[in-house]
């Protein structure tokens, strides 16, 4: 270390130890020493009170269910703020066993799994029903990350192979109960791992081509109703009391909404029930209706507060390992927003994720919770660190 190096270090550590000195007294301090952001967690709140005000209305004026949501909203952000306390070296111990644990119970789910409308895609323990696929979210890219900690930066083809090994085998292990909307999202987790690691274009173009070559295959394995919501998005017209049925009252209820939108619980596409699944999957649509597109704009801010406040964790990481982690969670995240707008508007097809804060649900809810959990971790013990 060089003595402008030295200096300079210890002149941020002084101001950091000021800066401490200074606000042990105010919620921002208060809320680092429990390893908690303070603005991710105003914008975490702020979405999900937003749920809760539109879920009232898309299920009908139902009470009971914004009552269970909210506790389900509780527990997931009791998983957050334990996960938070998990130092981030603590977590790349953690991860591999995570994944061992995750693939053994997606092996028991396809062996004795429950089924719910024709997937097995839930372990019942008796006490507690749970998807174990919602654990390989935050399990592999745990793993993919831990395996490129130490290694040299763009990783080789050999550990990238590997790291391709431990993707595929919980996507094909999820995509057979079927559940190809988990199975897409565990896939970006792990990429962008890849991808934020270095990966270079002649190998990203390897994998495109791969993707290219494989999809006559994987079309023929797709099951039936798959294969049609496929068809149903490039021609949605083509069974509109059926297939397409989905999507087009979701269109018309977006288009309903025009500029200011109707007004809350003054939405028809699903007070009359004309939409289907308007609490969970098709609940952006109830949103728009009733909003509008200001209302829309609104909750894309919010969205995109919580997306760049964890792009601005992994840019301030302090190693390979909490950065690379960071920035695939926060990615992820916008995955998952973007793939459920876009199937709602008819951009995608239908694969049933869910709004992310949004829609009705338990265990997607504590599994993205756990992620910005992860975030805080990453980030407050950072702090830690440099004082």
């Amino acid at each position: 270390m060089t003595n402008g190096s030295f200096i300079g270090s210890q002149r941020n550590e002084s101001l950091i130890e000021d800066e401490q000195g200074g606000s042990n007294h105010t919620v921002t301090a208060w809320l680092a020493r429990i390893h908690i952001d303070l603005p991710l967690l105003i914008a975490l709140l702020m979405t999900c009170g937003l749920g809760l005000f539109i879920l009232y209305s898309a299920d009908g004026q139902n009470i009971s269910m914004v009552y269970s949501q909210a506790e389900r909203l509780a527990v997931a952000m009791c998983v957050m703020i334990f996960v938070a306390q998990v130092p981030p070296d603590w977590l790349r111990t953690i991860g591999p066993v995570l994944y061992l644990i995750g693939t053994i119970m997606l092996v028991l789910v396809l062996l004795m799994g429950s089924h719910i409308q024709g997937a097995a895609r839930w372990l019942n323990l008796g006490v507690v029903r749970f998807q174990p696929a919602e654990i390989m979210k935050i399990a592999v890219p745990l793993t993919v990350v831990s395996l490129f900690y130490d290694r040299p930066l763009p990783p080789s083809w050999r550990t990238l192979l590997l790291a391709f090994g431990l993707i595929l085998l919980p996507v094909g292990l999820v995509a057979k109960q079927p559940d190809l909307g988990t199975a897409l999202l565990i896939a970006c987790s792990g990429f962008f791992v890849v991808y934020l690691s270095g990966m270079r274009w002649r190998v990203f173009a390897a994998l495109l081509l791969i993707v290219v070559a494989l999809a006559p295959l994987v079309w023929m394995h797709m099951h039936g109703y798959q294969r049609q919501r496929v068809l149903t998005f490039l021609n949605p017209g083509s069974d509109p009391t059926g297939a397409g049925y989905h999507i087009i009252q979701s269109k018309i209820a977006i288009g309903s909404g025009g500029l200011f939108g109707k007004g809350w619980l003054n939405g028809t596409q699903a007070n009359l029930n004309f939409l289907p699944e308007s609490s969970t999957d098709f609940i952006f649509a109830v949103y728009a209706e009733e909003m509008g597109l200001l209302g829309c704009l609104l909750l894309i801010v919010l969205y995109s507060a919580i997306l760049f406040r964890g792009l601005w964790i992994a840019i301030r990481g302090q190693d390979s390992f909490q950065r690379l982690l960071a920035g695939s969670l926060s990615l992820t995240f916008f995955v998952y927003v973007f793939i459920n707008i876009g199937m709602v508007i008819g951009l995608l097809p239908v694969v049933g994720v869910p709004l992310p804060l949004i829609s009705y649900g338990g265990s997607s809810m504590v599994t993205l919770m756990a992620g910005f959990g992860v975030l805080m971790s990453v980030h407050t013990h950072r702090k830690l660190l440099a004082s």
